[in-house]
């Protein structure tokens, strides 16, 4: 984590209030110092340099390097050591962030020697950036200073894989600041990256632990350059300990934190990104899907070394994959494992360069050495050549021997992998039809069901409004004294109110049908009232298609025999048989009636698209008929009705699925499902399920 935060436009303000001075001197008549105007200006823009530096740090790493060395080019300029080694410590984070793990190595240590100097902390030049790192105690400021150095360090130990170094580091630089200086934000910085670096260790009770320092030094001493960030690293733990709901909470929380202050692109990223993999973890796509994209924008924001950024493409085409857009999910993961393989040629040539630096001259006194053993070395060398030609002349022999053996085996192995992945590829795709299915029979379900809900809240309403009416008539009664008048205003009001209770139930009843088809099946049986099923998921199969074209229109006649009573089913599977044949025959009567307005009657008759749901108790079973007088089934057709993935709908209006799912809940349930149909008359399904 870096320290400090300064405003973006520092110097723009600057360079307006040096306009401002310079033209009160002109308008003044006093003379202008040439020398001190220049001096002036350097020091301004010396200001804004470093700010600009840190403002970047966590925001576009490339340019908060650009104006580091802008920063640390005209502190050498003004001669002022502890500007250039704040610049070179605040460079160095930048640096490694970035990924340039060599040249921050360099960097960090010229601050480290130039802070080893007792001195370096005197007659600083003041200006608003320089307060985060002096109080006017020479030495007090450098050890300050030698604190954000070693702060730096560790985290560029961490990013070298070197943990244990990192956290000891780190542990003892937090000891030195906490008893040498009074900088909260410095101790609030190392705390928060020693519960980062116990994390990174894998031991997550010591991660929380030093993560409630880091958060109550930020509420105590109001600390709000990271806020959020300590939140985001605390539903880390959580997540890391399989608790996705308390890490969904502290991900939200800081997320709310870190887009408030809107400081912080990197944390910004890093929090969505978290939050994108519990919302798939959990299974809510859509959420997973959104944050995921936010995560890739603001990495990508960030510069052109960015780690995360493959985690968020992952995440992103895992979100795609599961609301089934293959492309999107493909096109992801490929730019995830172009992007990983770019940056892991990077991270080893940086991490090669890192480790280069200090060895030189340990390189050069070995060079000697090595002189010495190269004559032995190239003596080896040569019997093992000679050794390795007889081997190898061996192995040629052993290798001709057995090559049509191989070839043979490689043959049978990739024949046998295409078919493993040929079958593999069917069973998914066979899953994902059959949810597609489902859950175009929950998209039938509620606009039927959104329809059915606005009457009794309509009926809510207008009681509500009446009842409104009549409180403010029984108040002007009850002034008048006109007590019979007052009791027959209240008698009203409570009829009212049960017709509201009345309504507000019926809707509650919706509500609950609705919930009930959307969950998933548990799979068991329940006493249920088939007769109230067939009714309820006839109405709302209708209001589902009229929800789609508000032009179509029809009759629905019922003829429920009252005698069957409860019998035991899963009512959320033959709900769903139920939907998809009231779905097809108010789709067979729909485009029946299409066509009859196209074509001109002769006869005079108007065709009226009827569709009728009958229920009859027959011994120790029950029959369902679902009639309608559309166009009819076609002979030739008949037989393959209830296959997977036979439709007579046009391409796009339907998957194939929906009638041989219901064909197995029936067969499941013990029952059994017929066609009768006749071409130009109309359709009847019956459904027979056993009644025990």
């Amino acid at each position: 984590m870096a320290t400090g935060n300064r405003k973006k436009y520092t110097i723009t303000i600057f360079l307006a209030l040096l306009s401002i001075v310079t033209l009160a001197q002109r308008d003044t008549g006093l003379p202008i110092n040439h020398y001190d105007l220049t001096t002036a200006n350097d020091t301004v823009l010396l200001n804004a340099y470093c700010n600009l530096q840190l403002d970047y740090s966590e925001a576009n790493r490339d340019s908060s390097i650009f104006y580091g060395y802008k920063a640390l080019a005209l502190s050498k300029k003004l001669q002022q050591k502890f500007y250039e080694a704040c610049t070179l410590s605040d460079l160095g984070y930048s640096l490694l962030s970035n990924g340039d793990y060599s040249i921050a190595l360099n960097v960090l240590l010229d601050a480290s020697k130039m802070a080893e100097d007792k001195d370096i902390a005197k007659n600083v030049l003041p200006t608003p950036y320089i307060g985060a790192y002096i109080t006017g105690k020479p030495e007090s400021d450098r050890i300050l200073l030698l604190g954000y150095i070693k702060n730096s360090l560790a985290l560029l130990y961490g990013s070298t894989r070197n943990m244990h170094k990192q956290l000891q580091e780190l542990l003892g630089a937090r000891e030195l600041v906490e008893h040498s200086t009074e900088n909260r934000q410095l101790l609030y910085s190392l705390t928060y990256n020693i519960a980062s670096a116990y994390f990174n260790l894998n031991k997550w009770d010591s991660a929380m632990h030093y993560q409630h320092l880091a958060l109550a030094l930020e509420k105590n001493f109001g600390l709000t350059n990271y806020s959020g960030a300590t939140l985001k690293n605390i539903g880390d733990i959580f997540y890391k300990k399989q608790r996705l709901d308390s890490a969904k909470k502290y991900y939200l929380d800081a997320l709310y934190l870190i887009e408030k202050k809107n400081i912080n692109t990197n944390y910004l990223a890093l929090t969505q990104a978290a939050l994108a993999d519990v919302y798939r973890k959990i299974r809510k796509d859509d959420s997973s899907l959104y944050y995921a994209r936010l995560a890739v924008k603001n990495n990508t924001a960030l510069g052109s070394f960015i780690p995360q950024t493959v985690e968020s493409y992952t995440t992103l085409s895992g979100s795609f994959n599961d609301n089934k857009q293959f492309d999107s999910a493909f096109f992801y993961m490929q730019l995830a494992k172009t992007l990983s393989d770019s940056l892991n040629e990077k991270e080893i040539d940086r991490l090669s360069r890192f480790q280069q630096v200090g060895f030189d001259e340990q390189l050069r006194l070995k060079a000697l050495e090595t002189e010495q053993l190269a004559a032995n070395n190239r003596r080896r060398t040569y019997l093992l050549l000679a050794g390795l030609a007889i081997f190898s002349i061996i192995a040629y022999l052993l290798y001709r021997n057995n090559r049509h053996k191989q070839k043979a085996n490689i043959v049978l192995q990739e024949q046998k992998q295409k078919v493993e992945t040929m079958l593999q590829h069917l069973t998914v795709t066979q899953k994902q039809l059959v949810q597609s299915e489902k859950m175009a029979s929950l998209g039938e379900l509620t606009a039927g069901i959104a329809h059915e809900i606005q009457n009794p809240l309509n009926f809510v309403n207008n009681f509500s409004d009446v009842n409104k009416e009549l409180l403010q008539e029984l108040k002007e009664e009850a002034d008048k004294g006109n007590i019979q008048e007052v009791k027959a205003i209240a008698d009203d009001v409570i009829a009212n109110e049960e017709k509201i209770n009345h309504h507000g139930k019926r809707a509650d009843s919706i509500v609950k049908g609705m919930l009930q088809h959307s969950r998933n099946s548990s799979g068991k049986k329940e006493a249920s009232n088939i007769n109230a099923l067939a009714e309820e998921y006839v109405r709302l199969a209708y209001h589902g298609l009229r929800a789609k074209d508000k032009g179509f229109n029809a009759c629905i006649k019922t003829d429920f025999d009252a005698g069957i009573g409860n019998i035991n089913i899963i009512p959320q599977d033959i709900g769903r048989v139920l939907l998809n044949l009231y779905t097809n025959a108010f789709y067979a009567v729909n485009e029946k009636q299409k066509a009859e307005r196209l074509t001109p009657n002769t006869e005079g008759l108007q065709f009226e698209p009827t569709v009728t749901v009958t229920t009859k108790s027959s011994g120790n079973k029950v029959e369902i008929r679902v009639d309608d007088n559309g166009n009819g089934i076609p002979d030739k057709i008949k037989d393959k009705i209830f296959q997977p993935f036979f439709t007579t709908k046009p391409t796009g209006q339907g998957t194939g699925l929906g009638l041989s799912l219901s064909y197995d809940i029936v067969k499941a349930h013990g029952g059994e499902i017929k066609l009768e149909s006749k071409a130009g008359v109309g359709t009847e399904f019956i459904i027979v399920l056993p009644v025990a």
